[in-house]
């Protein structure tokens, strides 16, 4: 059966370009769902995308002004310099000819032009908007906790077995607890000596977990014990730690605006292709 939007008839092949045009990403992201299923939305999603391009270029044909030509010859000259394969200019356009993809050029930036008067008139968020949505998010713009760290490390590798390493570290440990101090002890048997063992400030979520469980435990002075992580054995100081801070509303007032801004202008483009759908005769025959 064929599809008719506003009298107009879709190719199934228009369809299933777009279906190979959204394959790639959208079976990455849907690579647990059943192949059948997937396969099925993937080609429904494609008819939506298919159908509202339908509406929109349908829209702009009617009441769009037209794009002047040397700004289409410019545009042309870009679409060259991308497609360097010109089977793959083929493929997207669906044609040789350049006069066609030509009217293909015209019509697409007449397409961009209305979506960017549709989102450009959507209205600034409110100064409540902004409010509720820093309450509502400030966990997402929260610093991670730091700490200012050094540590002794003995990797565990074809050069450095298991009990090799685990016996040096012990014996760097002992001296530290015998009173020697930390970072002279760091230049005699760390295996990462050209920082001094010294990581400066590191922030949560920075460094693998079985370290982090560690120093994020410790108090600014104190050395750990000997503890293990895939790398290998390490003993680590902790001389600074600082925890996470919300920032005012104030520090981070135009990012939120900013977000809420492109989420209003979303909004406005989806709207306007609603109520395009809304009003379109679209049937299959």
């Amino acid at each position: 059966m064929a599809l008719i939007v506003n009298g107009e008839k879709v190719e199934d092949s228009a369809i299933r370009r777009e279906a190979d045009r959204l394959r790639p990403h959208y079976e990455e992201v849907f690579a647990d769902q059943d192949p059948a299923e997937r396969e099925a939305q993937l080609l429904d999603w494609s008819k939506e995308n298919v159908v509202e391009r339908i509406l929109i270029n349908q829209q702009v044909r009617k009441h769009g002004k037209p794009i002047p030509k040397a700004d289409v010859e410019s545009a042309l000259e870009r679409v060259k310099e991308l497609y360097k394969d010109k089977k793959e200019l083929r493929r997207d356009f669906g044609t040789d000819d350049e006069e066609q993809i030509k009217r293909d050029i015209e019509l697409r930036l007449r397409v961009e032009r209305k979506l960017a008067e549709v989102s450009g008139s959507a209205p600034k968020p409110s100064k409540e908007a902004v409010d509720d949505y820093y309450e509502k998010n400030k966990g997402q713009f929260k610093t991670p906790d730091q700490a200012r760290v050094a540590h002794i490390v003995k990797y565990v590798n074809w050069q450095n077995d298991e009990a090799t390493a685990y016996e040096q570290i012990t014996q760097a440990a002992e001296k530290v607890r015998a009173g020697r101090p930390f970072e002279a002890v760091v230049d005699e048997y760390t295996d990462c000596a050209d920082t001094g063992g010294d990581l400066g400030n590191v922030m949560r979520g920075q460094m693998v977990e079985e370290f982090e469980d560690v120093v994020f435990n410790l108090s600014p002075g104190q050395v750990s014990d000997v503890f293990r992580t895939r790398f290998g054995f390490h003993l680590a100081k902790v001389y600074d730690r600082k925890p996470g801070e919300t920032p005012a509303l104030d520090e981070i007032k135009d990012q939120i605006v900013k977000t809420l801004q492109e989420q209003m202008r979303e909004e406005a483009v989806n709207k306007y292709i609603d109520d395009l759908k809304s009003k379109a005769d679209i049937r299959q025959e």
